[in-house]
């Protein structure tokens, strides 16, 4: 089984409980776990996966309950690190009546995490690497240590993979430099997953098939365009093929592009190659639709950590 890496952002979201209330107006806020290569990891971990989580928290109670929930996944922690200068970074979210989010960000450790303090991470010359962090591409030291360790990781012949988590709320006056700095990393990852509405974005495009075409002659990547119940496009040697999804009672789809995304390095983890780009169409297809699966069993439960607790290698024989 190859290691994997996580690399980005690990936060707590405070999550408004009072229905259609501002966060000015608003009381009651429910405290979860979060930041997307955090909830990868989680996922790859569940499926019983060797990974490590490198972030940078806070020396503070939020910051060890980060540490602390990783830890009880099965996630190497070693490279989650606690500064004594800057508190757990925070994301205040509600849901105000006219169906809009009301958004305040407080950035704090994550951004702060530096390249040099992460020496010796790539303890080998092969293995797995997956950026997952749209905080990243915001300015600051994790924006350079990005760059940094994909430059590293291509040195060192890992497989790269790449989410860009598009969050509007982050990015609404700076959408320019987000699509800029995706490109680069689509550019020369092996493997990445965007959204419909990422995929549309990053291509400039306005549907998902022009979308498609133009990802796959831009970048020689493998790569998925998840379509939600509709399932997923595999997009792969410049051909596009729709994986079928399954059907859940949905309750909470947060988290579940996460828990593709850990299903899918969980499997290609598990592949014995010493070239992991030079998979079959089948043995994609295979990975996507227990991705799917993963993907889809999430949203039965609240919340992304709950959800997570609940993969196993059991739902991809379902």
């Amino acid at each position: 089984m190859q290691p994997i890496i996580c690399i980005g952002e690990a936060l707590i979201d405070m999550i408004c409980s009072d229905k259609g209330k501002t966060l000015e107006a608003g009381e009651n806020f429910v405290k979860k776990t979060g930041g997307a290569p955090t909830n990868v990891a989680a996922a790859i971990a569940a499926l019983g996966g060797q990974v490590t989580l490198a972030a940078k928290v806070g020396a503070d109670p939020f910051g060890q309950q980060l540490i602390h929930t990783m830890k009880g996944f099965g996630v190497n922690t070693h490279w989650m690190l606690s500064s004594k200068e800057h508190f757990t970074t925070f994301a205040f979210v509600s849901l105000k009546e006219d169906g809009e989010r009301d958004f305040v960000f407080n950035r704090g450790a994550d951004g702060h995490l530096m390249e040099e303090e992460l020496a010796g991470i790539f303890n080998n010359n092969s293995g797995i690497i997956h950026f997952g962090s749209a905080t990243a591409f915001l300015p600051g030291q994790l924006q350079k240590t990005y760059f940094s360790l994909l430059k590293e990781a291509k040195e060192r012949n890992y497989f790269i993979s790449f989410d860009p988590n598009y969050r509007h709320l982050l990015f609404a006056h700076t959408q320019q430099s987000f699509v800029e700095q995706s490109l680069q990393f689509i550019k020369a990852c092996h493997f990445f997953k965007v959204s419909d509405e990422e995929a549309m974005l990053l291509s400039q495009k306005k549907s998902v098939s022009e979308a498609a075409i133009w990802l796959s002659e831009f970048s020689n990547a493998i790569f998925c365009i998840t379509l939600g119940k509709e399932g997923t496009l595999l997009s792969i040697h410049h051909q596009q093929f729709n994986i079928p999804s399954i059907s859940v009672e949905v309750i909470d789809t947060t988290g579940a592009g996460d828990a593709f995304v850990g299903a899918v390095l969980y499997q290609l983890s598990c592949i014995k190659t010493n070239d992991l780009t030079q998979l079959n169409l089948q043995q994609w297809q295979e990975i996507i639709s227990n991705a799917n699966k993963a993907g889809a069993r999430t949203c039965a439960y609240m919340g992304a950590m709950e959800a997570l607790k609940h993969l196993n290698k059991e739902i991809f024989k379902s």
